[in-house]
């Protein structure tokens, strides 16, 4: 029977209309109001700390969170993303403003919005998430080490006037200046440092950012300790938003914005893959599915809308959307009320804000890009085959030295040459699988059958197999597969008899499928597993928790191995 296409248009409608539509009460209003004053609380140290860290004062940040949060939620495909500024976006805003200012900055966000609108509109959201892991690492460990770098003066209380913008000149200008560091400031930061990790290791649950920086701020105001505060520095916050604001027109010329296009793609470029990773991260935690094209139409509007009401860019938040689903949200209204709770933050709070120590706010931006390097995923990479190691660190060292736009570019393109190396490899396989993935539309019935799948098979076991590469384009289809069994079997044959080689995306998707299987108790057998695709797995499962898997040389006895598990297990 011919299945009738639905409309496309039902793919941006917000996640928050499906919500509304599938029946929303007090209960879960309440759990929304909570997660989202969960997430404020740590969403208000971590805004102001951004902006400082972006070359612009405390409040745009605040302002970004409150603004492009709002608008996240309510026009996103994705029902737990919390929006706001991000390290991802420190050194490019940096860079735009210490060149262009603010206005320059302005008019590149713009841009950047209405790049990310017309992706969404063209449906390039399902193409973004498939940027390879290793570049993905590569740039995010390489911002994490800039992020740190930058805030080695305000950790030190080092006495400079100007610091200058490259990695190298940057950290040989500290090494000059090390003798003005103050003793004080740096007790303000350490001790700061020590009781966010304090409390991350004993009390998770507490808001450890603003306990630490609410601290210190006492720490300084009651012992009068030597310690520049962002009252100091910015003057007192703003109680309330500012009125929107449009740029002067007689300043936009050909020339400025032909200036500004590489920043504003690389804005719309960081924007697109950041918030698509928050969702895919949301999925995962939560069973649910984003729509990555209306996502996209949200954050190009939500950053059309920071930058009007005195923000700054903005992108879903890996670490505030899993604070958010941790604290019991179930709609984007908890992502709503978190930017309202920002919003009365400022109303109330702001003369108080003004008395933070610049220390703390690095000691703060010190452990976000802790957490961002991902040390042991760019340690776990270098069990990877050789080409993807090269992309890892030549995208890491393009970063770190030259930029951020290069090494972007730089790794997708040795990424994408090194794919067709291997496809070059495996010339005579050939496979029908669907190897990049639409989105769903909520309103009509999903189709499935991607994989094929095996039949004659005893009771509580079902099959599919991969048939082809499983590179960084084919790995976001395997965490399908237990949708599309249409319940949870008790074993799961994965025949993989068809895959000539396997990549460290496909590795890590893999990982991510095993672990899928073992929460919900289904053992999972691989099959015939060829050379390169054994010799990858091996390698990168040494010592990995994640792989648990049971290997068989051919279907045939993969079968007889199921029968036998499906037997033993109980119902």
């Amino acid at each position: 029977m011919r299945q009738t296409v639905s409309p496309n248009w039902h793919l941006f409608i917000p996640k928050l209309f499906t919500v509304l539509r599938e029946g929303y009460g007090a209960a879960d209003l309440r759990s929304d109001a909570l997660s989202g004053l969960t997430v404020a609380i740590v969403a208000l140290p971590l805004a102001m700390a951004l902006a400082i860290a972006s070359g612009v004062g405390p409040e745009r940040g605040l302002y970004t969170a409150v603004v492009a949060g709002f608008l996240i939620s309510v026009l996103g495909g994705s029902r737990f993303q919390i929006g706001g500024p991000t390290g991802a976006f420190v050194v490019v805003v940096f860079n735009v403003v210490a060149l262009h200012g603010y206005d320059g900055l302005v008019l590149a966000t713009l841009m950047a919005g209405a790049m990310l609108i017309v992706a969404g509109l063209a449906g390039l959201g399902t193409y973004v998430k498939y940027i390879p892991y290793p570049v993905v690492t590569g740039f995010t460990s390489g911002i994490a080490v800039i992020i740190f770098s930058s805030q080695v003066k305000d950790l030190l209380g080092l006495s400079m006037t100007d610091v200058p913008a490259e990695f190298l000149a940057k950290w040989e200008a500290y090494g000059d200046h090390l003798a003005t560091a103050k003793p004080a400031t740096v007790a303000v930061a350490a001790g700061t440092l020590a009781a966010i990790v304090a409390l991350r290791r004993f009390a998770p649950k507490l808001p450890g950012f603003l306990i630490g920086v609410c601290g210190a701020s006492l720490a300084v105001w009651a012992l009068g300790l030597e310690a520049e505060t962002i009252g100091q520095r910015f003057g007192e916050i703003p109680h309330t938003l500012p009125a929107p604001a449009f740029p002067d027109v007689r300043a936009v010329t050909l020339a400025r914005l032909s200036d500004l296009l590489p920043s504003a793609f690389t804005i719309a470029f960081l924007a697109g893959v950041e918030s698509l990773l928050s969702a895919v991260v949301a999925d995962g935690m939560t069973g649910r599915r984003h729509r990555s094209n209306c996502e996209l139409v949200a954050q190009g509007a939500a950053n059309l809308g920071s930058v009007l009401m005195g923000g700054i860019p903005a992108t879903g938040a890996i670490a505030r959307t899993v604070t958010n689903i941790r604290s019991g949200a179930r709609s984007p209204v908890s992502g709503m009320l978190h930017a309202v709770f920002l919003l009365l933050f400022m109303f109330f709070l702001a003369p108080l804000m003004s008395f933070v120590p610049l220390a703390a706010l690095g000691a703060v931006l010190a452990v976000v890009a802790w957490n961002m390097s991902e040390y042991k995923h760019f340690l776990h990479l270098m069990r990877a085959p050789a080409g993807d190691r090269v992309v890892l660190m030549l995208t890491f060292a393009l970063t770190v030295l030259v930029d951020l736009t290069v090494a972007i570019e730089v790794g997708v393109v040795l990424a994408a040459i090194l794919f067709m190396h291997r496809m070059a490899q495996a010339v005579e396989i050939e496979t029908h699988t669907q190897l990049i993935q639409d989105d769903v539309d909520d309103l009509a019935r999903p189709a499935h059958g991607a994989y094929a799948r095996e039949t004659d098979l005893p009771d509580g076991v079902a099959a599919y197999a991969i048939n082809g590469p499983f590179f960084f384009g084919a790995a976001a289809r395997v965490g399908e597969i237990l949708e599309q069994v249409g319940g949870t079997p008790r074993v799961l044959i994965l025949n993989m008899r068809n895959v000539p080689l396997i990549d460290a995306t496909g590795f890590t998707a893999m990982t991510a499928f095993l672990e899928q299987c073992h929460a919900t108790g289904t053992r999972v057998i691989l099959s015939g597993v060829r050379p390169q695709p054994r010799a990858v797995l091996k390698a990168m499962c040494a010592g990995h928790a994640g792989c648990d898997a049971d290997f068989a040389a051919n279907f045939t006895e993969a079968r007889t191995l199921a029968a036998t598990l499906a037997g033993d297990k109980p119902l």
